[in-house]
């Protein structure tokens, strides 16, 4: 790290350190915070503490990964934001084959009404069926639906609260199947189509991972914001209201953005940290998550940035309009600074000179660098402490984590840094290794549909040919 700061005198490398050394953790902050996410994890997964807890662990009622046996044709859906899109996916043993076209959700329908809502997204399937000749085939459907939502069963998931700008009346405390379902009958023209499941994105990047590789076992998403999912076993799921049958475990969404949420972190916490969480739209919620995910990395280091600033340690104490503009200062440009080449600092000046920075030279490309380096080292290592806590958890010998999510495909050396730190704070005995999930919202909702549709049918060729039990 020092390395990086060749040139700058050893007095103001002092005064610098001085500053951002909140910033700069060790490993008894991080087994630290492990141990205080377990606690919460088994809060979470308890009856009586559930409520109180800041990681509420649901239950997904998936309980199995794909065994490689998924055989067919079945369609997907995925709305996380404005875009929403249809998917057709075959699955056909290791091979996977993906048509799908993207609707875009027009404003005044997510300002508008649920039943107008449901009736768009049964509109979109319908045209998606009939350009790909599917209208009288009969084809499992799998949906992941990135808002909070409380699961009550694989194929029932109730909205707690909307998010990312829809505002649909008449849908938060609904199971959104049900109401996709209606709108589906309200067509008149769909019969075939029946939603087997519902997903968030941890689970699919999971599934759509454990697809080309069994033992996968972590969903981890690291983007705009974060959350995980792991395999738990039953037994240790107190709040488990579903059959006991074999395989005796169930994919646990953990929403671990919410650690922090009741003071656990404020031992880690910095200025930086308090002045972005006072001025975001949920203050004191999202603790853990406003530390590490990709919309906050960038505003953490543009207030170290600033405070170096004004105390003259970068740029001559000459700032700039951009610069002193709260969320100005990208997380993309993180990444570009940290990616940038050293000997020349080519994108470092180009950002420099979008901020409209007057007075920079290379100990100021150094400093920010360094800067930029500490904000996105402290994040991985803190996801990294997360991953290990469920590595550690789980005890299991071998694991594969399924990574998706703008901030760790992008980032330089997020990857790498993960990897470091998750390795120092495992027990010895487990083994890991992270992948890259691809399209995890799309096959994965498919996935998950194949596998439900997989345990219907065996259910019913349990109970002799009967119809199955259940949903």
């Amino acid at each position: 790290m020092k390395k990086d700061l060749n040139g700058v005198p050893s007095a103001k490398l002092e005064k610098v350190e001085n500053i951002l050394k909140p910033l700069d953790l060790g490993d008894d902050d991080y087994r630290k915070v492990m141990d205080l996410m377990h606690a919460e994890l088994v809060k979470g997964l308890t009856p009586a503490t559930h409520e109180a807890a800041d990681i509420k662990c649901y239950p997904t009622y998936v309980r199995s990964v794909p065994d490689g046996s998924e055989n067919g044709d079945f369609l997907a859906l995925d709305l996380g934001g404005t875009n929403f899109r249809v998917l057709l996916i075959n699955l056909n043993g290791q091979e996977v084959k993906m048509e799908s076209k993207i609707f875009i959700i027009p404003q005044h329908i997510m300002l508008g009404s649920g039943i107008q809502l449901f009736d768009h997204i049964a509109d979109c399937i319908f045209k998606f069926m009939t350009d790909h000749k599917l209208t009288d085939r009969k084809l499992p459907l799998g949906f992941t639906f990135s808002f909070p939502c409380r699961q009550e069963g694989l194929d029932r998931a109730i909205l707690t609260t909307w998010t990312k700008g829809f505002k649909c009346a008449g849908v938060e405390g609904n199971d959104i199947v049900q109401l996709l379902h209606e709108a589906i009958v309200r067509r008149g023209d769909m019969k075939n189509v029946k939603c087997l499941a519902v997903i968030n994105d941890t689970v699919g990047a999971l599934m759509s991972c454990a697809h080309s590789d069994r033992k996968c076992a972590i969903g981890l998403i690291l983007g705009t914001g974060t959350n995980a999912c792991y395999i738990e076993n039953l037994d240790d799921v107190k709040t488990w209201d579903g059959d006991t049958d074999e395989p005796h475990e169930v994919l646990i969404n953990s929403e671990w953005g919410a650690f922090g949420n009741g003071g656990a972190l404020d031992f880690v916490l910095t200025d930086f940290d308090r002045s972005i969480d006072k001025h975001s739209i949920n203050p004191g919620k999202q603790i853990y998550e406003k530390m590490i995910s990709g919309m906050f990395l960038g505003e953490i280091a543009r207030l170290a940035i600033e405070r170096l600033r004004k105390n003259n340690l970068l740029f001559e104490g000459e700032g700039s309009y951009h610069l002193s503009t709260r969320g100005r200062f990208y997380t993309k440009y993180v990444s570009e600074i940290e990616g940038d080449d050293v000997d020349n600092f080519t994108v470092t000046k180009q950002i420099f000179e979008e901020l409209e920075l007057v007075t920079h030279n290379e100990q100021d490309y150094r400093l920010v660098r360094h800067v930029c380096s500490l904000v996105s080292r402290r994040a991985a290592y803190l996801a990294s402490a997360g991953i290990a806590c469920l590595l550690n958890k789980m005890q299991r010998k071998e694991v594969t984590i399924g990574v998706d999510g703008s901030l760790y495909r992008f980032h330089p050396f997020f990857h790498d840094l993960m990897m470091e730190k998750t390795r120092a704070l495992t027990d010895a005995q487990i083994s890991f290794k992270m992948m890259l999930s691809h399209d995890g919202s799309g096959k994965g909702a498919a996935l998950v549909a194949a596998v439900a549709n997989r345990l219907l049918e065996e259910k019913k060729e349990a109970k002799g040919q009967g119809p199955s039990s259940g949903h």
